[in-house]
C-alpha cells in the first residue's frame, strides 16, 4: 500500500516542501530510503523502526520503500523522522491519513518514542500558511514559536504513541492555544545617560542609528568606545512587525529562540570576539548555516579591536555591506542569507593605543602605519561615519549631572525614521543608507553652491566615488535631523567632518 505525508525542511533560509512517500509490499523484508539523502536523513530509518518498537508497535516483516520527493534536491536535517514514520504506518494500515490531508508534519523522533523539537519551525509554518495549509502537527516544544503565524491550527504532540492514538481517533487533541497577546520585552539595562562627555561621538552614534549608517570609533583604551557601542541598540528605531518576523525566522533556523516569548522584539546586537573565523563571521561550514553577519540582520554587528580580526574575515564583509545579502556556494547548491546590518567598529589608533599622544605612545611611525593598515581602504570606504574619541577629562568623569538619555535620543531617531519612511514610501527603501546612485539623484539633490563645495572637498580629500556618495547620504540624515527638506552646505560640512578622522590616521 502507498501513502504520502507532507513535510518541510530548511535549505539555508529557503523552505523546501517535501512529500514523504512510503510503499509497503510483499517481498524480502527491508527498509529502503531514497531521494538524495544526507547521512542524518538516512539514519531516520533506524530511529523510526526503534521508536515504533519501543512505543509498542511491531511492524510485520515487509518490503518498505521510502522516497523523499523531489528526489533531485539534497535533503538534510532531522525534521523528516515523524512524517516518514506516519507514512509507513499509513501504508501498513495502522493509521488513517484522513487527519493528515492538507496538514504539514515535522519532527524528530527519539529511540524512546518521544517527539523532539527541530529548528526552523517558524519559516516552515509561515510558508505553509502562504500555500493555503491550515493545519500543522509539530513537537510540543515548537508550538509557541509556530503560534506566531496567524490562522494556523497547531497540534502539539509529545510522543509517537499519543500521535497514533490521535490519528486513530482514540486520543483527542486540542489545538495549541498561544498566550493572549505578545508580552513586551523591549527593555534595556544600559542607557546613554551613563556616558560622561563624548558629545561628538554621541552625536555621530545618533546620526548612524537614524540612517542605519556604519560607524567607526577610534580612540585610546578606556575612552568609552565599547561603552558607547553597546548602547547603540537602545536608540535604534523599534522593529516593525515584518522586521520582527524576519529576524525571528533567522534565529529559528539556528535554534536560538527562547521557548517562551520566541518573537524577537529588539534589534540584534552581535559582538563576536576578534578570534572568530571567516566562516563563523560570514556563515558556512559543510552544511552552510547563518554567520554573525546574518544574525545581526536589521541590528548591530559590533567588532571591537577591529585590526585584530583576521584580514580574510574582514574582507568577507565588503559584499554584504554593499548588497545586504551574503551568498554561500557549495557543491550541493548556493545558499542566500540576509545580511543588512549596521556595522559598528572600534579600534585603537596604534598597537599601544595612544597615538598621536607622544607622551604616552611608544610606537614608531612604521608600527603605527602597519597596525592601521590592517584595515583596507575598500573596507574603510564602506564605513559611513568615523569619529575620534578622546580620553574623558576628570571633571566630566566626576560630574553628577546625567547625560542625554537613550529615550530622548531614541525619540529623535524615531522622528527621523518617520521622515525617511514617508519619503521612500513605495520604493522598498527604509533608511538613507540604502540609497543607490539612481535614488540619490532624486532624494539627495544639492544646489550649485553645495555642488561646488563638494567638488573642492572631493579633490582636497582625494575621495572615491563611494566616499562621495556616503557623505551625501550622511548629509541627508543630518538634514532630516533638522527637519530640512534640502541638503545644505552646513549639513555637508558636518558629514565631511566624519570623514576627516579616518584621513588623519590613514593618509600618511
Amino acid at each position: 500500500m502507498y501513502n504520502t505525508v507532507l513535510t518541510a525542511s530548511m535549505r539555508g533560509m529557503e523552505v523546501l516542501f517535501v512529500q514523504a512517500e512510503a510503499d509497503v509490499s510483499d517481498g524480502m523484508p527491508m527498509f529502503e530510503m531514497v531521494g538524495y539523502l544526507a547521512p542524518e536523513v538516512r539514519e531516520a530509518r533506524e530511529r523510526v523502526r526503534t521508536s515504533l518498537k519501543n512505543s509498542g508497535i511491531v511492524l510485520p516483516p515487509k518490503r518498505i520503500t521510502v522516497n523523499l520527493s523531489p528526489a533531485d534536491i539534497r535533503k538534510e536535517g532531522t525534521s523528516f523522522d515523524l512524517p516518514i514514520a506516519l507514512a509507513v504506518l499509513a501504508s501498513y494500515g495502522i493509521i488513517s491519513t484522513k487527519l493528515l490531508e492538507g496538514s504539514l508534519v515535522a519532527g524528530e523522533l527519539s529511540l524512546s518514542g518521544e517527539i523532539r523539537p527541530i529548528n526552523g519551525i517558524l519559516p516552515m509554518v509561515s510558508e505553509a500558511a502562504k500555500r493555503g495549509i491550515r493545519n500543522c502537527i509539530l513537537p510540543v516544544e515548537n508550538c509557541e514559536e509556530a503560534a506566531i503565524v496567524k490562522d494556523m491550527r497547531i497540534t502539539g504532540i509529545d510522543t509517537i504513541k499519543n500521535l497514533i492514538g490521535y490519528l486513530q481517533g482514540e486520543t483527542p487533541q486540542k489545538p495549541y492555544e498561544a498566550a493572549a497577546g505578545v508580552p513586551d520585552v523591549r527593555k534595556y539595562e544600559k542607557d546613554f545617560s551613563d556616558i560622561k562627555g563624548q558629545e561628538i561621538a554621541k552625536r555621530a552614534a545618533a546620526i548612524a542609528a537614524a540612517g542605519f549608517h556604519n560607524l567607526l570609533l577610534i580612540g585610546p583604551p578606556g575612552s568609552g568606545k565599547t561603552m558607547l557601542a553597546s548602547r547603540i541598540p537602545t536608540i535604534l528605531p523599534e522593529l516593525t512587525w515584518e522586521e520582527s518576523i524576519e529576524i525571528t525566522k533567522i534565529y529559528s533556523v539556528v535554534g536560538q529562540l527562547p521557548q517562551k516569548n520566541p518573537l524577537m522584539q529588539t534589534r540584534p546586537f552581535r559582538s563576536p570576539h576578534h578570534t572568530i573565523s571567516p566562516n563563523a563571521l560570514a556563515g558556512g561550514g559543510r552544511v552552510p548555516g547563518p554567520g554573525e553577519v546574518t544574525l545581526a540582520h536589521k541590528g548591530v554587528l559590533f567588532l571591537d579591536e577591529l585590526p585584530e580580526f583576521q584580514k580574510t574575515a574582514l574582507e568577507i564583509m565588503r559584499q554584504p555591506l554593499e548588497e545586504g545579502v551574503i551568498h554561500i556556494s557549495r557543491v550541493h547548491g548556493t545558499y542566500h542569507y540576509p545580511a543588512h546590518f549596521m556595522l559598528v567598529a572600534a579600534m585603537n589608533p596604534c598597537k599601544c593605543g595612544y597615538f598621536p599622544d607622544y607622551n604616552k605612545c611608544r610606537c614608531t611611525p612604521a608600527e603605527v602605519h602597519r597596525y592601521i593598515s590592517r584595515i583596507s581602504r575598500p573596507l574603510l570606504d564602506r564605513i559611513d561615519l568615523c569619529t575620534e574619541i578622546k580620553e574623558v577629562p576628570f571633571a566630566q568623569l566626576c560630574q553628577e549631572k546625567a547625560g542625554e538619555s537613550s529615550a530622548h535620543i531614541r525619540e529623535q531617531v524615531r522622528r527621523v525614521r518617520k521622515i525617511q519612511l514617508e519619503r521612500y514610501r513605495g520604493t522598498g527603501i527604509q533608511f538613507n543608507s540604502q540609497l543607490g546612485a539612481k535614488e540619490m539623484k532624486k532624494f539627495c539633490k544639492i544646489g550649485d553652491k553645495e555642488q561646488e563645495f563638494m567638488e573642492n572637498i572631493y579633490h582636497k580629500l582625494n575621495l572615491t566615488a563611494r566616499s562621495y556618495h556616503r557623505i551625501l547620504k550622511i548629509a541627508r540624515t543630518i538634514a532630516d535631523f533638522e527637519g530640512a527638506e534640502k541638503v545644505g552646505q552646513k549639513h555637508i560640512c558636518e558629514a565631511v567632518c566624519y570623514r576627516v578622522a579616518d584621513k588623519k590616521f590613514w593618509t600618511r
